[in-house]
């Protein structure tokens, strides 16, 4: 059975960098992961040649033909969120998606699928900028506006640029495992997957003095994460008061100090899941939550599996 093609599209005034994601995580040679590697190609939305940022003039080998053949299909940002794409890219996804091809977007490339249908009913995601454009236009869809990606099975999306990078790399764990991921992640000197959602890099006014004690207060909660973490004794540490402490971790990390601790929990629990056979009662342990069936019910929350799940799909892959 021959390796999944995927086929990256692209278009006049292309988003340079989303594309390049594409071609770097799949088009590249990658002989010391000793598996078969992904089929990459590159297909036009459009005749003749595309001009893409930064003064570049992209010449595709092939049409949307090859959309037919593609097992997962790449949408880089759509050059413009209030312009449908052409009627013929329309039918031809339509018809990829009918037959079981997979899709993966990129910042405004969730534009070009919404105009198909094919995400009515879903949950998606896309840049921040444009969540709430999203939202209004297609009110059958569910925007997810503070994930770096979702994955609604056949259609998976990211946010903004860099948040591409995550999804494909998440694809990859999908495939091929985690142990590859990580391998491929490393070559590219980028994380195998953050945690947090975009809402952390929304731009908010923080005092620079207390981003910085903030900062240390995070680091220092990774650095023990099974200790309780009273929200009193959060603020103590960080020398504000409650409330202070409250507004500034919302507008840095997106999330309330409780809700950022439970996150952070289930991403040490999700790393010791991928890569090691510890058994549940540790990870319990190691990670600071009070209960088993707290740990199951927060890890399913937050990660939308059980433990034993999670750990069957990429454990099961090493």
């Amino acid at each position: 059975m021959p390796s999944p093609l995927v086929v990256a599209l692209a278009y006049d005034h292309l988003c340079t960098f989303e594309f390049a994601c594409a071609v770097e995580l799949f088009s590249l040679e990658r002989p010391e992961l000793d598996v078969d590697w992904y089929r990459f190609a590159v297909c036009a939305a459009e005749p003749g040649k595309l001009r893409a940022a930064g003064g570049i003039t992209i010449e595709a080998p092939y049409t949307l033909r090859l959309l037919d053949k593609a097992d997962v299909i790449i949408i880089p940002g759509w050059r413009d969120v209030d312009e449908l794409p052409p009627p013929q890219l329309i039918k031809k996804i339509q018809k990829s998606y009918a037959r079981g091809a997979r899709f993966c977007t990129i910042c405004s490339g969730v534009f070009v699928l919404a105009a198909t249908g094919i995400l009515d009913g879903k949950t998606v995601t896309t840049h921040w900028r444009y969540a709430d454009k999203l939202a209004k236009r297609y009110p059958s869809i569910q925007v997810k506006a503070d994930a770096l990606y979702v994955d609604a099975g056949q259609v998976i999306t990211s946010a903004g640029s860099a948040a591409g990078l995550d999804m494909l790399l998440y694809l990859v764990r999908k495939d091929y495992g985690v142990k590859v991921a990580n391998q491929v992640a490393q070559r590219l000197v980028i994380p195998p997957h953050r945690e947090g959602g975009q809402a952390q890099y929304i731009p908010r006014p923080i005092a620079q003095d207390e981003r910085g004690r903030l900062s240390q207060l995070l680091d220092w909660i990774r650095e023990h994460p099974a200790r309780e973490h009273k929200l009193a004794d959060l603020a103590q540490r960080a020398a504000m008061s409650e409330r202070t402490l409250q507004r500034q971790f919302l507008a840095l990390t997106g999330y309330s100090p409780y809700e950022w601790v439970i996150r952070e929990r289930v991403a040490i629990a999700k790393e010791l899941l991928e890569s090691s056979d510890t058994s549940l009662s540790q990870i319990l342990e190691l990670t600071g939550f009070g209960s088993e069936e707290s740990f199951r019910r927060q890890f399913k929350r937050v990660a939308a599996t059980s433990p034993i799940a999670y750990r069957k799909q990429f454990f099961g892959n090493l």
